[in-house]
Formats: C-alpha cells, sequence, structure tokens
C-alpha cells in the first residue's frame, strides 16, 4: 500500500482514505435539494438552527458532510459563504471535511475561497467539453481540493456500462496526464439511477453501477468512487422498509465491487444482516437483475410491508361487482388489464361519444393515480402499469373514435414536444414522463437533453405542437427555463409550457417563470400529474377555466411569497440621529 498515494482530506482533523480504510459516510442533510427542513431553514435566515443539523449529522457519524445551497429562490453564493464561515466558528462541525456541492461554478468557487482544510469539490463533468473541464480542474487544483467527477459528457449521461467506462477513463486521462492532478484526489460519480421503474431499459441500472464501480477501482489507479445512495430506490418513495432494505442491500454489493464513499443517510438503513430474508430476497432480484418478473414480485410484495395492509379484492373478484367508473378506476389503479376492454365497452355504450370514455371515466381513474402517487400511497412502477394499461384502453377506442369523426382530425391526444433544458444532460424522469403520456395518447417529440432553447422554439413552431415540456435536474436549469419562457413572450408564441424536474417547484414556477410568460405555465410534480395538466391545458371546453384558476392561485401565491421576502433596510446614521428620543427637561 503506498501512503503518498492515499485520498487526504481535512476539516480541522485529517481524514486518510486508504484500502484499509472502511466506507465513508457522506452527511446529505445540509443539501438544500434533498433536505425540506435544511431549506426552510436557509430560506428563513435561520443559520443558527442550520448549524444544528450540520451538528447532527456529525455526531450521527459522518466524515464529511455535503452542503448544497442550490436553490432558484435563495443567492446561492451568499447562502454557501454565510454558512461555511459560520461552521469554520463551530470546531465540533468544522473537524469534518466539506463537500463543496453545486451545479453552479460560482457557487463552487465562492465555497472554495471559504472553506477551511481541504474539502471535495461536488462536481465537474464534460459535459460542457473539454475546455471548461480543464479550466476548472486547474482552478480546483489551484485551491487545493479533491474533486468529484461526474459521468456525464457532451452527449449526455452515462446510462449503461460501457458508456460509464468510456466517460470515466477519459476524465481520468485528461485530469492526470493534461491537468498533473493527483491521481488520488478524483472521486467518479458513475451515476446511481433507480431500479424498478416498470421499464425495461432500468432493469440493469444497479447492476451497471456495481460493473463500472469495479473497472473504475481495477483500471485507474488511486482513484475513489462514490455516489447518492438515495437514488436507486426513488421508485419506492413512501415505503421506508422498502427503501431502507434497498439502500443497505445496494450498500452491501457496492462496496464488495470498489465503492469507498457515498452520500448517504444513515436513518434511512437497515443493518444488511437484519433485512427480512424474504424482502432481501426480492429487493437483491431487482439489483442484481436476477429474475425478468424481478420488478412485479418486489411491487407485489412491498405491499406487504408499507404498513398498509390493504385487502385484496382481486383475489376474489370482488371489484367486479363494483360501479362502472369504480371499476375502471380500479383497474388503472392496480395496472390490471384483465377486463379493460369490457368495461370499457360498456363504457362506450353510455356516452354519446366514444372520446367520452377517455375524457371521462379514463382520466377520473388517472386522477386518482396521480393523486395517490403524490400521497406516496402508490409507487413509480405502478404509475408505469397504470399508464399501460390505460394505452390498452386507449388503443380499443381509437377505431370507434375514428369512426366517428368527420372533420378527418388526428386520433391523438395532443402532440407535446419534451426536452432537458442546456446544460442539463438528467433524462430519466422527462423519459418516465414521456412514457405515461405516450400510453395516453399524446404524439410525444423528445428532443433529449442538453436542448438548447432556440433549437426547442424552432421544433415547436415546425411541429405544430399543443405543448412544450421542459425538464431540468440542476439548478441553471431554472435560469434556462425563465429565458426560454421570456422568448416565448418577445417572439409572441402562445404554446403553454409544462415545467418539471427535481429542483423545479410551484415556487419557482410562480415566482420567477410565470411573470415572464404569456401563455400558460404550469409546474408538474411528477409524471402521473402530467396527464391531467396536459389534457386540460389541450382541451377546448377546459383549458380556459383551469388556466384562470392555475393563473389566480401562481398570482396570489406570488404575491405572498414576494411580501414574506422583504428584507431590512436601514436608513443612514444622519437620519437614525434625527429619530432619538427627545425628552423634555422641563417636566
Amino acid at each position: 500500500m503506498n501512503k503518498e498515494k492515499n485520498l487526504i482530506l481535512s476539516g480541522l482533523e485529517p481524514l486518510v482514505v486508504s484500502e484499509a480504510t472502511n466506507f465513508v459516510n457522506i452527511g446529505e442533510r445540509t443539501n438544500v435539494t434533498g433536505s425540506k427542513k435544511f431549506l426552510r431553514l436557509i430560506e428563513a435566515d435561520k443559520y443558527s438552527e442550520a448549524l444544528e443539523v450540520a451538528r447532527d449529522q456529525v455526531e450521527g457519524g459522518a466524515q464529511i458532510i455535503d452542503i448544497n445551497m442550490d436553490e432558484g429562490l435563495i443567492d446561492g453564493i451568499e447562502a454557501m459563504t454565510k454558512f461555511l464561515n459560520l461552521i469554520a466558528a463551530e470546531p465540533d462541525i468544522s473537524r469534518v471535511p466539506i463537500m463543496i456541492d453545486s451545479s453552479k461554478w460560482e457557487i463552487i468557487e465562492a465555497g472554495l475561497k471559504t472553506v477551511q482544510g481541504k474539502c471535495i469539490v461536488n462536481s465537474i463533468s464534460l459535459k460542457e467539453g473539454e475546455e471548461e473541464f480543464i479550466n476548472h480542474a486547474k482552478l480546483i487544483k489551484r485551491y487545493g481540493a479533491a474533486v468529484i467527477v461526474m459521468a456525464f459528457d457532451e452527449n449526455g449521461q452515462a446510462d449503461n456500462l460501457d458508456r460509464r467506462i468510456e466517460i470515466c477513463k477519459r476524465s481520468y486521462d485528461i485530469l492526470v496526464e493534461k491537468v498533473k492532478f493527483k491521481p488520488q484526489d478524483i472521486i467518479f460519480d458513475p451515476n446511481i439511477f433507480p431500479v424498478a421503474t416498470g421499464m425495461e431499459e432500468h432493469r440493469g441500472n444497479a447492476l451497471d453501477f456495481f460493473n463500472a464501480t469495479k473497472w473504475i477501482r481495477t483500471n485507474l489507479p488511486y482513484a475513489s468512487v462514490s455516489g447518492g445512495v438515495s437514488n436507486v430506490s426513488f421508485s419506492f418513495r413512501g415505503n421506508n422498509a422498502v427503501r431502507e432494505a434497498m439502500h443497505s442491500a445496494f450498500l452491501y454489493h457496492a462496496i464488495n465491487y470498489g465503492m469507498n464513499m457515498g452520500i448517504v443517510n444513515p436513518n434511512m438503513l437497515e443493518i444488511y444482516d437484519e433485512i427480512p430474508k424474504n424482502l432481501l430476497e426480492h429487493v437483491e432480484d431487482v439489483l442484481l437483475n436476477r429474475r425478468e418478473d424481478a420488478t412485479e414480485r418486489l411491487l407485489e410484495f412491498a405491499q406487504t410491508v408499507s404498513g398498509d395492509k390493504k385487502q385484496k379484492k382481486s383475489a376474489s373478484k370482488e371489484w367486479r361487482k363494483l360501479e362502472l367508473q369504480e371499476r375502471i378506476s380500479y383497474s388503472l389503479i392496480n395496472g390490471q388489464d384483465e377486463f379493460v376492454h369490457q368495461d370499457v365497452e360498456e363504457a362506450r355504450l353510455s356516452v354519446p361519444t366514444p372520446i367520452r370514455v377517455i375524457e371521462g371515466h379514463l382520466m377520473t381513474g388517472m386522477n386518482i393515480v396521480g393523486d395517490l402517487f403524490g400521497e406516496g400511497k402508490m409507487f413509480l412502477p405502478q404509475v408505469v402499469k397504470s399508464a399501460r394499461v390505460m394505452k390498452k384502453a386507449v388503443a380499443y377506442l381509437l377505431p370507434f373514435i375514428e369512426e366517428a369523426k368527420t372533420d378527418g382530425s388526428s386520433n391523438s391526444a395532443g402532440k407535446i414536444l419534451m426536452a432537458t433544458v442546456k446544460g442539463d444532460v438528467h433524462d430519466i424522469g422527462k423519459n418516465i414522463v414521456g412514457v405515461v403520456l405516450a400510453c395516453n395518447n399524446f404524439e410525444i417529440i423528445d428532443l433529449g437533453v442538453m436542448v438548447p432553447p432556440e433549437k426547442i422554439i424552432q421544433t415547436a413552431i415546425e411541429e405544430n405542437v399543443d405543448v412544450i415540456g421542459l425538464s431540468g435536474l440542476i439548478t441553471p436549469s431554472l435560469d434556462e427555463m425563465v429565458f426560454l419562457a421570456k422568448e416565448l413572450k418577445r417572439l409572441n408564441i402562445n404554446i403553454p409550457l409544462l415545467i418539471g424536474g427535481a429542483t423545479t417547484s410551484k415556487a419557482h414556477t410562480a415566482v420567477k417563470i410565470f411573470p415572464e410568460i404569456d401563455s400558460p405555465v404550469v409546474h408538474v410534480n411528477d409524471a402521473s400529474r402530467a396527464v391531467g395538466v396536459a389534457s386540460s391545458l389541450i382541451n377546448k371546453d377546459l383549458k380556459d377555466e383551469y388556466w384562470n384558476g392555475i393563473h389566480k392561485d401562481y398570482t396570489d401565491f406570488r404575491e405572498k411569497f414576494l411580501n414574506k421576502k422583504s428584507q431590512k433596510r436601514y436608513i443612514s446614521y444622519q437620519a437614525a440621529k434625527k429619530n432619538n428620543f427627545k425628552i423634555d427637561l422641563n417636566k
């Protein structure tokens, strides 16, 4: 073991990461994008309470704390600088190294100018090309920090084993050979993606990460591997028992493959040996891609450990005795297509036109799916199954809809352009939304990732789309969305915008995007909500009333937000002297 090639970090105390070091736990709760509590404290300027979050992380065993101030409605540079200065005055916190986490270089550099000791920068990548990658790496080297390198390049994020290997090898060679970066100061994040999404192309996500980790540790000397572990269980948000088991099993295998660091919430971990054997088997079938039906089996098993032990009507078919709308809703909610043609035919015979079945019976069921998913009572793979039942129902109705047409119009429910905005390479969420919308008979034009605004606007005009869907996962994406809204207004283009992605919010949409555009703009929380929003914006009988309601809601929200954000204003010393207390000595 070459001691000179160990990764050495420090706060007030050194942290040496060597081959003999156990897994290094990076605390994730001082991150405004990952902790609602921490975000609320920073927004409310309650930094002393925010420091307690950091202290709890260190006392809970975090060897490094990840600090992220990427939120569209706060000044990230000011917040990062202020928080790091406060940490420096707290020896029990500042004894551990800091990870400066941001997708904006100016925030990273503000952190580098402030932080004490040897920190980690999270992150840089090749997504903007080699020149910017090298420039940022040189500055990080000059500041004396280690760096996390994401597996992104100019063509997007690495989503399979070969792409992970290709990008990490290229990044390593540039850093070591051109920048002369110490190889032990390089930490790769080869992308932890969700498993059990219900989409075939995601089945190998965990196994590809494991194998990429092994390749990096074998072929890129002295480099480390890290990642955000909670990403893997996104499909089961709301079911902590399954999520905790997935995190622990994922970590167990990832560490065996060579992962030596990771952003982990210790409160969301189960002890590997204490995971119930039947749950562990189902989880590892998914993580290791051991069975064709692994997702289905875990999804079914998850219902028995969710704390919501619902009686299964399906076993006895008792649900077939329900009213028609309840039967259709049940089929959609439970992803069961056995009787969907029969029920849809009954619904078709009960309404004047077949399109009414889609707008009425089926959308009623899908709205329930959206509510349940939003409440954490349904999981992502279930939503995808619901969408496929919807697709089967719509396919059955299409011949009848075509036969009823007299104006030669299209069968499509509408044409939607989707794109991840310029500077952002994340597309898993966007792709899932696309699947759900396509299953609901929308025509999808997907421009992919890193799409410049001029291409989005040009394509929207050429294809005569009904709605533009914008996706983004990192904070700079929010600025891109605002810019695109301004461009649409400047060009007098009135196409509704759907806004979605991890960093987006109703607050940012209402405060920053809504005032900059004349056409409707709606924030969509998740895939299950997209269908109802898109349908309401396209349907000529619904769109005015729907948008008027959203318009009023966003206007009220923006006014309250701006009033809440009012800052203290100080008057001059001379003016303050004039306001001094006057004492009448004659009384």
